[in-house]
């Protein structure tokens, strides 16, 4: 059996920048959600793309947070780290600060976690990607606590078994 790749994190880290324009707001003027689940969803996908070196489809997204609105003329930074990587799929961290046009003022606005499958060359169906080798402490622990997210996403589609389902709910009480 081939042995698989580690990365680490840092090699597929992505940071994308926009400038909330009218066009992007709701009638308040602030950025609407929508139009940054894709940014943050176009960035999350280049840093799974660059950490699997294949195409990347997106599966989910979960723990989205809004927690600031975004106005009119900010300039939003996403930045997005993978955190973990299963057999076929990946999951990376992505973190949305705003800061106004002279780079002051800046908080950070979101954060989620996005799910890619890496697919193969030929084929365009699952395939093996490299493993993600943390090297710090904050990498660590989002390392760890992947396996406890992906587990609830199982859960959540209905693939989780009897066993696995015991482990989370150890997890979770």
């Amino acid at each position: 059996m081939e042995q698989r790749v580690s990365k680490k994190v840092i090699e597929s880290r992505t940071i994308m920048s926009e400038m909330i324009m009218p066009n992007d707001t709701n009638p308040i003027h602030n950025l609407m959600g929508g139009n940054l689940l894709r940014w943050m969803d176009i960035a999350a996908g280049i840093c799974a793309g660059k950490h699997c070196e294949k195409y990347v489809v997106t599966v989910s997204a979960d723990y989205i947070s809004f927690s600031q609105p975004i106005p009119v003329g900010d300039v939003i930074t996403i930045e997005c780290v993978v955190t973990r990587a299963f057999g076929s799929s990946v999951e990376v961290f992505v973190e949305v600060f705003s800061s106004d046009i002279k780079g002051k003022n800046t908080r950070k606005c979101n954060d989620a976690y996005f799910t890619f499958v890496g697919l193969g060359e030929e084929s365009k169906k699952p395939c093996q990607i490299p493993l993600v080798q943390p090297l710090n402490s904050e990498e660590q622990k989002r390392y760890e606590e992947a396996m406890k997210r992906r587990q609830i996403r199982l859960w959540q589609a209905g693939k989780l078994s009897a066993t696995d389902l015991e482990q989370l709910k150890s997890w979770l009480v």
